[in-house]
């Protein structure tokens, strides 16, 4: 199709310099239209203005996102794990536990699996020219199940609880440094301002499904939301019994469309084998999160559906970089190109996966740089830089690890291809208590351990993994790694508001790391979903999230 350059001139007359540069990029080629639209959506832009944009620059209509509608009044029943601790929105850390939460309290926008931002209790959002501030505008007449209208003060409540540390927030790992308490301003009953520590470019994600602790709940909240389990979702709570189960009904007062589902309900299990015998078995319709390893006879069973997500989710193994053997840069890159990565693709994940290259930068993240060569296997290289380093003829190391999805098998495999350059492995694998600990340095097998290996969920934005385990001052960061330029150059990327700036510092980020390897990220995996057959509408999310509104069964 040919450009229509009128309709581009006057949608351009009322766009910020920001908004014109993408969409200059989409003309001109160099932002490709997938990363268009997503990168769009970041800055505010609504998907229906991101479509004409589209057509007039000559892509033609965006494919429909649309699904059959299926019948409505079904009871859908879910199999998931055991939330861990109290259901509570500020401290909710646990799969089993957020997914309960998920189905009745909402976010001001929804990251989907295509990583594109869509509206939900916000209407639209826009930075100001830097970063610095950004304002949401709210969507009116949404009510909480209690009753009560939502409004700016329940959004600033809501936040503040998070950005306090007092209230040692699992989102303190996605505010500190980016949000303080008291930063979050009403300006009228339906805008708020979110004044930033720094410039983000990345911001809106940080207060989407993508931080699952960031739900809006009454600005009235005190504790004990197993009590009143109050939002503004589709569903309402029925009933709630710890360590068993959760049932949901219908919500008729919900602002969107009405839920197609008249019931949803929940069986806690505390392991996969039995969520699976029981979906085979027609006890439940549907298992949240299916591991690969487990769950390879699902995988080929023609009356289960596997819903497959791309993820950013990964295990990162870390090394030491200020002390033992590992705080030689060379010794590190060492042991990365032992490992055989399409094997771990192909074999341990069962194509499940894609290729990690050492950097948080998979290959979902638009401002990934794909032209930075990825790492392969080279045990000739290896023996050559253990020489250099000092180590030709090997040493001895623990590796301690947890006891979750295939990360032991991934151990294994790691401690026999460093066989090959002489590094004898010893593993310490424990279950994820004992790993985790008081997650504090001192006080933590995970933050502790000269080698280890750690299960990272998946987030639609790669800030929280380049500040928390990689900067000199990162929370979690466990391979004791103090860069000076890497710091700057995360704190570049986390700042520019332009993709093809992301991207430019994405790449020297990448090459960087592939030079200082302090973490070997090995592969990328995806996330699986199990339904029955008949089953239909279901929308997971690679943050262990199950929108289930538009859910029916045959």
């Amino acid at each position: 199709m040919s450009k229509n350059y009128r309709i581009l001139d006057l949608i351009r007359r009322n766009r910020t310099p920001l908004e014109n540069h993408l969409i200059d990029g989409l003309i001109d080629g160099r932002v490709s239209r997938r990363d268009f639209v997503r990168h769009g959506s970041l800055l505010g832009l609504s998907l229906p203005l991101l479509g004409r944009i589209g057509m007039a620059a000559g892509f033609g209509a965006a494919p429909s996102l649309a699904r059959a509608q299926g019948a409505p009044g079904a009871t859908i029943r879910i199999g998931s794990s055991v939330p861990a601790a109290a259901i509570d929105p500020v401290t909710i850390a646990d799969a089993g536990g957020l997914l309960v939460m998920q189905q009745v309290a909402e976010f001001l926008c929804v990251d989907g699996p295509d990583l594109v931002l869509k509206p939900a209790l916000a209407e639209s959002w826009k930075p100001n020219a830097d970063g610095t501030v950004w304002t949401f505008t709210l969507r009116k007449g949404v009510k909480f199940h209690s009753g009560g209208e939502m409004k700016a003060e329940d959004v600033v409540a809501s936040i503040d609880r998070l950005a306090d540390p007092a209230n040692s927030s699992n989102a303190l790992s996605v505010f500190t440094g980016i949000l303080q308490k008291g930063n979050t301003k009403k300006v009228d009953d339906y805008t708020v301002e979110f004044h930033l520590d720094a410039a983000n470019g990345n911001f809106p994600y940080m207060v989407s499904s993508d931080n699952y602790n960031a739900v809006i709940i009454p600005a009235s909240y005190k504790g004990d939301y197993e009590k009143s389990f109050d939002g503004t979702g589709p569903f309402k709570l029925e009933k709630y019994t710890p360590k068993v189960g959760a049932s949901f009904v219908r919500n008729e007062d919900y602002w969107g469309e009405k839920a197609l589902p008249e019931r949803t309900e929940f069986t806690f299990f505390t392991d996969i084998q039995p969520q699976i015998l029981a979906l085979q078995g027609g006890q439940i319709d549907i298992i949240n999160q299916m591991p690969v390893l487990a769950g390879v006879a699902v995988l080929n069973d023609p009356n289960v559906s596997v819903i497959s997500l791309k993820s950013s989710a990964h295990q990162q193994l870390h090394m030491h970089c200020d002390e033992g053997p590992t705080k030689d840069a060379r010794v590190r890159r060492a042991i990365a190109l032992c490992l055989d990565r399409e094997k771990l693709a192909a074999g341990l994940m069962k194509g499940r996966s894609a290729l990690g290259n050492d950097s948080p930068f998979a290959a979902v993240y638009p401002s990934t740089d794909t032209s930075v060569p990825q790492r392969k296997q080279d045990i000739a290289q290896a023996k050559q830089l253990m020489e250099a380093a000092g180590v030709g003829q090997g040493f001895k190391m623990t590796l301690t690890t947890e006891r979750y999805l295939e990360i032991p098998e991934y151990a294994q495999l790691v401690q026999n291809w460093v066989k090959e350059i002489g590094i004898e492995l010893e593993l310490n694998i424990l279950d994820q208590g004992a790993y985790y600990g008081d997650a504090v340095f001192g006080k933590s097998n995970w933050l502790d351990s000269a080698m280890g290996i750690t299960d990272y969920g998946h987030r639609g934005v790669p800030n929280v993994y380049l500040a928390a385990p990689l900067k000199s001052d990162g929370t979690w960061n466990a391979a004791h790694f103090k860069n000076k330029d890497y710091d700057q150059l995360a704190t570049s990327y986390i700042a520019a508001l332009d993709l093809e700036a992301q991207k430019a510092d994405a790449g020297k980020i990448q090459k960087l790391l592939l030079e200082e390897t302090p973490v070997i990220f090995g592969y990328f995996y995806d996330y699986l979903t199990a339904t029955a057959k008949g089953v239909a509408g279901v929308q997971p999310t690679a943050m262990s999230q199950l929108f289930l509104e538009k859910a029916s069964k045959a």
